[in-house]
Order: structure tokens, then C-alpha cells, then sequence
């Protein structure tokens, strides 16, 4: 009978959870509906990312290792298990921004679950359900519910991954196991269970966000040192077992982009700290930031009245023990109360710390130990038994309700203000209900424009209705035809920047935490006269968004009149001056034609040679790129003719090159079937004379900035600095990077077919290594040490990607030419000291490693 009646109080109880979530879901839903807003910047830019992956699950290749490669990197910086969730529920309910949030819905069930457990284990079932009921009304986890970031879902991912580590401890220390001993006697199933669901969920918390580190730690560390004090050795097995396995569940994406999520934590921390002028670790502000967040992030009255309930009831149990109405739950046994209390004070106040240790603080940043606290205060609200207690419990539940309402709904009027005011202040989030933006015209005008081409637009502004990234997102919702990218923020890239992009976006009024080559920018394009405005729209705060083009666009692409779909690929037309000198840009344009297919999948290897010359390699110059830049887009609707490219580019003879008459010489190589044949090249010559004036000409291909920079790659570390702080402006240009598989594929057909140009191989390991392409890197390099084999900087530069790939041994190998050469080095020091310190060798590392302080 007594099971009968368990099992009926759980059914009860997991009913009422499910109607405490369904209710939050309910409001949520209700407000989305209602919200007419663009995502801001971080929103926007998580948003594309869940849209990325929900493109390459589309055609997910399981057993294929390139494509998990290329899974993995599809988000670099930041773990991707949100976009991965996201992605499945757009595919279920359709793409979108309001499709996206339902997401959130998957995680609340999960966090509203964990607590409730939490709750259940620790104290009882009814502290479980309150701590269920707070955490759909504490302000700081309702406003976060209705904001597409990473830190509801990982709140939720750490408070179940709290809860497992829990319920493990749980089974050791309440002795029911007490006759396991190790290593003796065998470890009981449910407690290896328990510790491998702890290690699942730490790997997925890992795969939310790095920060949920902060939170886990500290317990962790509590139980490990717990279990060596005492000598629990099978404990301690359990525990360093789930670590492992949770290594299984993240190792993977870290794996593949270690480097990346190191340079990329100090410009999110330090970086971003400093940008903001946030106070250091030695400031005692920095360290009571969170604390003095806490009444907001809970709200007066749901922090308060638990508190004081709380420290009354405790007062009262020390002079009135026996007296059972201040017992919630008579079974409790008060040692177990304690225990389960200084549980979560350790969980609680290591988060705390350990994020006060990031000096880039936010208060969404300690999200994540807020359910372990509706957990504590949830405590506090039940320790009364008596209807006096049961008034102030639901009356304070109550009154939680109408402030969350109040916040999300301007319903309240004067006194509604006036209440959130002073019980809940700074959480106001009403939905934006006014006029819509413009970004799904501004994209559409482009695509109407140019329909068959990919195109990066260039966003000035950066509010928080207007920004690279919002428009990026709505550009991604047209089958990812439209590219938004902030430039403009340097002003020695301002005139490279004026001279890339065939589309800007500007608005008057204001522009944002924008930098001071922003207004040098917005002069260039709507003063310069290279481009002409194509369409403007009003915004909601009565300022204008305008839409520049191109007076003459790079490219076109327009069908022709012939319906032969299947032909060949034909050059019908090279435009060139007559006289040029070397070593600068020269115009030039190209004029294709073919089917569709051939012209978007096709590279073209172009040699300009001295006219007779038969070696391609002597006096001559590559132009090697895709048809249109690889700008055709995949998912244009194009009916079954024949179409024709115009690219209106620049090229660049080398400085060195002999004057004389140059001819044309073309192959055509189409990427993915590797087919290649030569072209038919109409009669054009080009006289290089260092005597002729030099002739204004477009922006350098960016293939051709790319095997410009290869070039300087044996230079050394002041090159690579130089090389790098180029290829992130121009990455800005080609959003996909398209422009490094072009320079690749046609490089590795040069060096394949042609000769071992030590350039040219440069410039391919380059390409592989910023595609992140291990393998390819490391050949590529090989084949640098093999054609440039007295340069030190070749063999540290294979080292480097060995390392990365983490082979240290070898590594160290390919670095002993570095080191012959120049021992003392910082650079080859340093690189000397990781591979020891990866193979364990400390004293080396540390010998090494030290010229970091010099």
C-alpha cells in the first residue's frame, strides 16, 4: 500500500511540474507572439550560427571524417550543442528566428526537471516542486528564457549535470552501498550509473559553453578531495571514470579547435574587459559585481522573505527543536539537512568566485548556479507548516507572478511601474510591438539585384536593431545568399574596404559603439562617387537605412539566349591596356560563358607568359581563380540555358618581371569533378615596360592577395604577424572563405602539373592552414621544407601545425633545423618548449618555456 501511495504522490508530482512548465511555456509563447524585434548582435549571431548547422545536417555524412572535420569548425570559438539542438527543431518546425526559440522549451523541461531533483534529493519532493515554480518567475532566468543565448541552456545543462553529481554522492554518503568496499567488492551498478550520467552531462555542459567549468569545478574538486581524505578509493575510480568519460563527449570539437578557443578567450576576456572599462581583480568592486546583481537577478520579495523565513526558523529550532510545526518534513534528518545545504553552498559560492576570476563580467554570465539557488530559497519557503506560513509562502509566489507579468507586459500602468520599480527593478523586457524592420526588404533588394550571385554587404552602423550580424542572419534565411560583415573599423583598411564590397548599408542618426574610421567610411561610400544609392527605407526612430551599390559592379552574371545547358566553358573576351610597368595592378577583364553548372564549379589557371615562352615559370605571372570569384550562388533559380560572367578584376605581374609582350594561357579545372582541359584563348597581348604609367585598376582577386602573402611567409614572424592581420580583412570579403579552396585547388594543380615553384607552395600550406586542413597543412609544409630546406622558418612553421595536431615528437624532430640554426630564438624556443611540455617533459618545458619572461 505504501508503494502504491509513492508511486501516486510521483505521478502527482511530475503533473504538476509538467503544468508549472506548461504554464511558462504558455507566457513565453504569448510574448514572442506579440515581438516584432530584430535580434540584436549576440542573438543574431547565434541564430546564424544554429542556421549553419541546420544546413550541414541536412546532407550529414556520418562515416565520413572530413565532413565531422568540417562539422566541428563550422563553429570555432564557441561549443556548439545549442546550434546542434536548435538545428534539430528548425528542421522539425521550419527556420526562423520565432521557430528557433522553441528551443528554449527543450531546455526549460530540463532545467525545471534537474531542480526538481535536485530539490527531491537533497531535501524533499515539495522543496523540489517550489524550486521548480521560482525558476520560472526569477527575473534573471524568465528574461533569459526569451533571449536567444547560450545561458539558459547552459544553466540548464549545469544544474543537470549538478544533479547527477548529486545523486551519485548521494548513494555513497547516505550509506546505502556501505558494504562496498574497494577494490574487494564489486562497485555497485547504480552508483556507476549515476557517475557515468554525471560524466555524459559534464561533457555536454563542456559543449554549451566553456564557462560551465566555473560551476562544475568546485564540487568536483570537493569530491575528489573528500574521497582521498578518506580513502574511497572506488569513489575516487567512479569520479576520474566519468571525467573520462566526459572527455569522449567534448574532446572531439576541442580537439579539432584548441588553438582557436585560446586566442580567441583573451579577446572575449581581457580584451573585451578593458574595451569596457571594467575594474581589475584587485578592485573590490570587481569582486562584489554579482552580489550586488542578486536582488535584480531574483527579485526583492523571492530573495527576501525565503532569507528571513529561513534564519527565523532556525532561531526558533535551536530554542524549539520538538515543535513540529517548524518542520516541513518530520523525516528529515537534520544532519542530512546540513550536509545537502553546505552541498549547495559549495556549488554555489565556487561559481560565484570562479566567475568573479573573468574579468569581462555580465550578470548573465553567473546564470547558471541561480536554479541551485531557487533550490535554497525554496528551502526557506517551506520550513513553516502553519497556515500563517502557507500565506506568506503563497503570498510571495503570488506577488512574484504579477511583478513577472508586469515586466514582460506593459499591462500595469502607473502602479504597475511604480510596484516592478521598487520589487523588481531593471527587468522590464516588453515586446517590441511597433514597426517593422527593414532587413528582409534590404536583403531582398540585393537578391533582386544580383540573383545569382553571393553577396557580402558591408553594415556601417552597429546598433542594436542595426548590425553586421542581424543582417548576416536574415541574408543566411535566403539560402545564405546575402552576407552581412562590419567594416570600416581601421582606418588604413578604409579604402581596401571601399574598394571590395559591391553593396554598404548606412543610416543617419545614430550609429553605435562604432570606431572612429566608421565616419571616414560612410564618406567614402555615400561621397566618394564609386557608388550610387539603390534603395532607402525609414526605421522606426525616424531615421533613414540606405542601400549603396556599385556603380560598377566587379561582377555579372546574366543568361543568354541560347539554350545549349550543357556547354563547354568559353573565354570570349580578355580586355587588357596596352602598356603596363610591373610590379603594380593591372585591369583586366574576363568574359565566360558556359551552362551554369560548369561556370559556378569551375576554376580557370591562367598564365600570362612572354610571348614564345614555353616554361611557364620564367617571366610570367599567375591568375589563377574561380569563374565569378566563386560567387555564384548554389541555390539561385536559374532556368536550364546557357549563361555569361563578366569579372572586371586586377592582376599583378611581379616587380622583377622583364619587359616584353605577354600572352594568355588558360585551362579550365572544375572542382569537384577535377576535370580540366585548355581554353581557346581570344588573341590579347600585354606589353610590360617599365617606362608605361601606371593605370588605375579595381581591387587585387583575393586569390591573388592570398599567394601574394604566401610569399612572404619565409620572412619570418614579423611576415606572419603582417600575413595574418591581412587575411582577417580580407575574410571579411569572402564570408565562406571560398577564395582559400580556389587558391588551393588551382595551386595544387601548378605544383602537380607543372613545377616545384617554392611560392607556390607557400602560398598552398597557407591556404591548408587556414582552412584548418591538418593533413593537407602538413603535406604542404613538407613540401616547403623540401623546396626552401635552409629556411629555419619553414621547418618551425611544420613544427607548429605538428603540434597542433598534437604529434609533439615530431614536432620536435621538424624543429631540430630551426634550432641548429638559431638556438636562442624566442619563437623556436618556445614552440621547443610545447612539444616538451606535451610529452611530459617538464624540465625542458620549463627551461624553454622561461624565455616567455624575458
Amino acid at each position: 500500500m505504501s508503494n502504491y501511495k509513492s508511486k501516486q504522490n510521483k505521478y502527482k508530482n511530475l503533473l504538476i511540474l509538467g503544468i508549472i512548465w506548461l504554464l511558462g511555456a504558455l507566457c513565453d509563447r504569448i510574448w514572442f507572439a506579440l515581438d516584432r524585434s530584430v535580434p540584436a548582435w549576440d542573438q543574431a549571431d547565434y541564430l546564424t550560427g544554429s542556421l549553419n548547422y541546420w544546413h550541414a545536417l541536412q546532407n550529414p555524412q556520418w562515416f565520413n571524417q572530413e565532413w565531422w572535420q568540417s562539422f566541428w569548425l563550422l563553429s570555432s570559438k564557441i561549443p556548439p550543442l545549442t546550434y546542434i539542438v536548435t538545428a534539430i527543431v528548425q528542421n522539425i518546425f521550419g527556420i526562423g528566428p520565432d521557430q528557433a526559440t522553441l528551443m528554449m522549451l527543450f531546455f526549460s523541461a530540463i532545467l525545471l526537471t534537474s531542480v526538481y531533483g535536485l530539490g527531491t534529493v537533497l531535501f524533499s519532493e515539495t522543496v523540489g516542486l517550489w524550486a521548480a515554480a521560482l525558476c520560472q518567475i526569477l527575473p534573471a532566468l524568465y528574461l533569459l528564457r526569451l533571449e536567444f543565448l547560450l545561458d539558459y541552456p547552459l544553466a540548464a545543462v549545469v544544474t543537470l549535470s549538478f544533479f547527477c553529481l548529486s545523486v551519485w554522492r548521494m548513494t555513497v554518503d547516505k550509506g546505502v552501498f556501505a558494504s562496498f568496499s574497494f577494490p574487494t567488492s564489486p562497485t555497485p551498478p547504480t552508483q556507476w550509473f549515476w557517475a557515468a550520467a554525471f560524466g555524459l552531462t559534464l561533457g555536454l555542459a563542456l559543449m554549451v559553453k566553456q564557462t560551465a567549468l566555473f560551476f562544475l569545478l568546485t564540487p568536483i574538486v570537493w569530491v575528489g578531495v573528500g574521497a582521498l581524505r578518506h580513502r574511497r578509493w572506488g569513489r575516487l575510480l567512479q569520479l576520474l571514470g566519468s571525467l573520462c568519460f566526459s572527455v569522449l563527449v567534448f574532446g572531439p570539437w576541442y580537439r579539432t579547435n584548441w588553438l582557436i578557443i585560446l586566442t580567441s578567450g583573451k579577446r572575449a576576456t581581457i580584451d573585451s574587459a578593458i574595451a569596457e572599462r571594467q575594474p581589475g581583480l584587485d578592485k573590490l568592486e570587481s569582486w562584489m559585481y554579482y552580489w550586488n546583481q542578486l536582488p535584480y537577478q531574483v527579485s526583492l520579495p523571492l530573495l527576501f522573505v525565503p532569507l528571513v523565513s529561513l534564519l527565523i526558523w532556525w532561531g526558533r529550532s535551536k530554542f524549539a527543536s520538538e515543535n513540529p510545526k517548524l518542520e516541513t518534513i518530520p523525516s528529515s534528518k537534520p544532519n542530512q539537512q546540513n550536509s545537502s545545504l553546505i552541498w549547495l553552498l559549495v556549488f554555489c559560492i565556487g561559481g560565484y568566485f570562479l566567475s568573479c576570476l573573468n574579468v569581462n563580467k555580465h550578470e548573465r554570465y553567473v546564470l547558471p548556479y541561480l536554479p541551485a539557488v531557487t533550490v535554497l530559497l525554496a528551502y526557506g519557503l517551506t520550513r513553516w507548516r502553519s497556515l500563517f506560513g502557507q500565506r506568506v509562502r503563497w503570498g510571495t509566489f503570488g506577488l512574484a507572478i504579477i511583478l513577472m507579468l508586469l515586466n514582460l507586459f506593459s499591462v500595469g500602468g502607473v502602479v504597475g511601474g511604480w510596484m516592478t520599480q521598487v520589487l523588481s527593478p531593471n527587468s522590464e523586457h516588453y515586446p517590441y510591438m511597433k514597426a517593422e524592420f527593414p532587413h528582409q526588404q534590404v536583403i531582398g533588394q540585393i537578391i533582386q539585384t544580383e540573383p545569382y550571385l553571393r553577396s557580402t554587404l558591408g553594415v556601417l552602423p552597429s546598433t542594436g536593431e542595426v548590425n553586421q550580424h542581424n543582417f548576416n542572419y536574415y541574408g543566411a534565411l535566403q539560402n545564405f545568399q546575402v552576407y552581412g560583415r562590419q567594416v570600416g573599423i581601421r582606418k588604413k583598411f578604409v579604402e581596401q574596404d571601399a574598394r571590395s564590397l559591391s553593396w554598404f548599408v548606412t543610416k543617419t542618426g545614430n550609429q553605435g559603439p562604432v570606431k572612429e574610421a566608421q565616419a571616414l567610411m560612410v564618406k567614402t561610400v555615400e561621397q566618394g562617387g564609386n557608388f550610387q544609392l539603390n534603395k532607402s527605407w525609414n526605421l522606426p526612430d525616424n531615421s533613414q537605412l540606405m542601400l549603396y551599390h556599385q556603380q560598377t559592379p566587379t561582377l555579372k552574371v546574366r543568361q543568354t539566349s541560347q539554350q545549349n545547358s550543357q556547354a563547354k566553358i568559353a573565354l570570349s573576351q580578355v580586355i587588357v591596356p596596352e602598356k603596363a610597368p610591373p610590379g603594380v595592378p593591372i585591369p583586366v577583364s574576363y568574359e565566360w560563358s558556359g551552362s551554369w553548372d560548369e561556370l559556378q564549379h569551375g576554376l580557370v589557371l591562367l598564365t600570362w607568359r612572354k610571348n614564345g615562352q614555353i616554361i611557364p615559370n620564367t617571366d610570367s605571372w599567375i591568375h589563377d581563380h574561380g569563374i565569378a570569384m566563386g560567387a555564384m550562388h548554389p541555390g539561385a533559380k536559374k532556368p536550364e540555358r546557357t549563361f555569361q560572367v563578366i569579372e572586371k578584376m586586377a592582376m599583378l605581374p611581379p616587380s622583377t618581371l622583364a619587359p616584353g609582350t605577354y600572352t594568355l594561357d588558360a585551362i579550365y579545372l572544375n572542382r569537384l569533378s577535377g576535370e580540366s582541359y585548355p581554353l581557346s584563348v581570344p588573341k590579347v597581348t600585354l606589353q610590360i615596360d617599365p617606362q608605361a604609367p601606371a593605370i588605375q585598376a579595381p581591387e587585387l582577386d583575393l586569390v591573388t592577395q592570398l599567394e601574394s602573402l604566401g610569399a612572404q611567409l619565409p620572412k619570418g614572424t614579423e611576415a606572419v604577424t603582417q600575413v595574418f592581420d591581412e587575411v582577417g580583412r580580407i575574410n571579411q570579403y569572402d564570408p565562406i572563405q571560398d577564395y582559400l579552396v580556389q587558391a588551393r585547388l588551382t595551386l595544387e594543380y601548378r605544383l602537380q602539373h607543372f613545377t616545384q615553384n617554392r611560392d607556390w607552395a607557400y602560398a598552398l600550406a597557407l591556404a591548408n592552414v587556414l582552412q584548418r586542413r591538418v593533413d593537407g597543412a602538413i603535406a604542404s609544409l613538407k613540401q616547403v621544407t623540401d623546396l626552401d630546406p635552409e629556411n629555419p622558418y619553414a621547418h618551425a612553421y611544420l613544427a607548429f601545425v605538428q603540434l597542433y595536431n598534437w604529434q609533439p615528437r615530431t614536432a620536435e624532430k621538424s624543429l631540430e633545423p630551426s634550432l641548429a640554426k638559431y638556438p636562442n630564438l624566442p619563437e623556436f624556443r618556445v614552440l621547443s618548449g610545447v612539444a616538451a611540455l606535451m610529452q611530459g617533459n617538464f624540465v625542458k618545458a620549463w627551461k624553454d618555456l622561461s624565455t616567455l619572461r624575458k
